[in-house]
């Protein structure tokens, strides 16, 4: 936040591209008033570890034992039409596949420390998406949309429940290293038509400065000053405007921005975390992806820990088969490789950090949800790749209130549909707002003269993953 800018400079920066999606999510006002239902939450944080590319299914939490019987061979159903109709043979999973746990929870070689915390999962098999190209899969993976303009998740989250943290806004997208947003931009994390401080904003997790401008660059005794005047002048202009929730929100940017300059450096300085715990993160070795992840994922669980609602983190692109900046798990070729890359990057972080909540006591009120936009296709692209699958792929939750060691749904025999208990993406984010104590279908918020909502007109509760 520029806090040391003028009002109309800053004003300026808030309506640019990025500027926006790194700025606006500052101004935490208090959520307006809505109508949702509440209810005893089980969930009062979200840490969305989003897969941006789509992870192959068959390569690691569904086994698919009949793709080594028809392997080579064409497949012995119809196929749907794919991303790049470059169609191969049927291509049995990569890595192998063990029971994991006391549950018995199959998870595959490709992650091996995910496989230590199989009891935490609560694996779904049968999950769904309506499109098979990124920026599409991607705005409806976080907003239950196709296109630009509705709010995300996060922006949802903290509009109906607003944040717990009084220097930090509710709605935090962490990046690291050479992580970029996914296809389709900033607009993936937006308010949409909601106030604009539930909009997400980006924090660099491995830089000086994680929040551009972030520290002040006068005394805090003049910028004191000058937000105070600033302040009274701006209270008598929303009188005039019958305290416009936008302007209202304007206002609070700044104060927002203030306690950040204190906030964010202190939750970015990691240097009190003990060496155990970055090594249990994989901080301590060579390896600068694996190392920059690890950085987010140690920065959700203080996140989580300063009551911020809703964290998203950001894969890193692999130099090497690894796919490209937006979308790194995207392998239409050598998908041995690139997901080999892209797995030893996040698999260590993710495990430490299911394991470092559940020490601290903090899993039962995080939900932990890794997903992409869709999965991969049973039959390879070309030679040694896979094209996308949007017809069913799986996803997992742990904490917060979701059944531990558990598989719900599944795919046909082929791995390329959902048939047990398929389910969508507005069935998932129903799901989650129902762990965090909210009634998805009253979380609305009236704009073109509709009651509209993340889930839409769809999503029902999946009674059956909840503890």
């Amino acid at each position: 936040m520029n806090t040391h800018l003028s009002r109309r400079q800053l004003l300026a920066n808030a309506s640019s591209g990025f500027g926006m999606a790194a700025l606006a999510g500052l101004m935490q006002a208090e959520s307006p008033v809505n109508r949702a239902k509440r209810f005893a939450p089980k969930a009062r944080s979200v840490i969305f570890c989003y897969m941006s590319g789509g992870v192959s299914h068959l390569d690691s939490f569904d086994p698919k034992p009949l793709l080594e019987k028809y392997a080579g061979q064409p497949m012995p159903v119809e196929v749907q039409k794919t991303q790049f109709n470059n169609n191969g043979t049927v291509q049995p999973a990569h890595w192998e596949f063990r029971q994991r746990g006391q549950s018995g929870t199959p998870v595959s070689e490709l992650f091996p420390h995910m496989a230590t915390v199989a009891d935490e999962l609560c694996v779904i098999r049968s999950m769904t998406a309506k499109f098979s190209e990124h920026a599409q899969g991607n705005f409806f993976m976080h907003s239950g949309f196709p296109f630009l303009g509705y709010p995300s998740a996060g922006a949802w989250a903290s509009y109906g429940l607003g944040t717990e943290s009084r220097d930090l806004p509710g709605y935090i997208v962490l990046q690291s290293g050479g992580a970029t947003v996914p296809h389709g931009g900033v607009g993936v994390f937006s308010n949409g038509f909601l106030p604009a401080q539930h909009q997400a904003s980006i924090v660099q997790a491995d830089v000086d400065e994680a929040v551009r401008n972030i520290r002040a660059h006068q005394p805090r005794d003049i910028q004191r000053k000058q937000l105070d005047f600033i302040g009274a002048m701006d209270r008598r202009f929303v009188s005039t405007t019958q305290h416009d929730m936008h302007v209202e929100a304007a206002i609070s940017n700044y104060e927002m921005a203030w306690r950040m300059q204190s906030a964010v450096p202190e939750l970015c300085d990691i240097s009190g975390e003990t060496a155990a715990t970055k090594q249990l993160y994989g901080m301590d070795g060579p390896d600068s992806p694996r190392t920059a992840y690890a950085h987010q994922c140690l920065l959700a669980r203080r996140l989580v820990e300063r009551g911020v609602r809703f964290v998203e983190l950001s894969c890193l692109p692999q130099t090497l088969g690894g796919g490209q900046a937006a979308n790194p798990w995207d392998q239409h070729g050598e998908i041995k490789k690139g997901h080999g890359n892209m797995a030893h990057q996040v698999d260590q972080p993710i495990a430490a950090l299911v394991k470092d909540l559940k020490s601290r006591g903090l899993l039962d009120s995080t939900l932990v949800i890794w997903a992409g936009e869709f999965g991969r296709t049973p039959f390879a692209q070309g030679t040694d790749g896979r094209d996308h699958n949007p017809y069913g792929f799986t996803i997992w939750m742990a904490g917060g209130g979701v059944k531990p060691g558990h598989i719900y749904g599944g795919t046909d025999d082929l791995g390329y549909h959902a048939i047990e208990n398929p389910c969508s993406v507005h069935d998932m984010w129903a799901t989650v707002l129902h762990l965090m104590g909210i009634d998805h279908e009253q979380l609305t918020y009236r704009f073109s003269g509709r009651d509209l909502r993340l889930t839409d007109v769809h999503g029902n509760v999946l009674r059956d993953v909840i503890a």
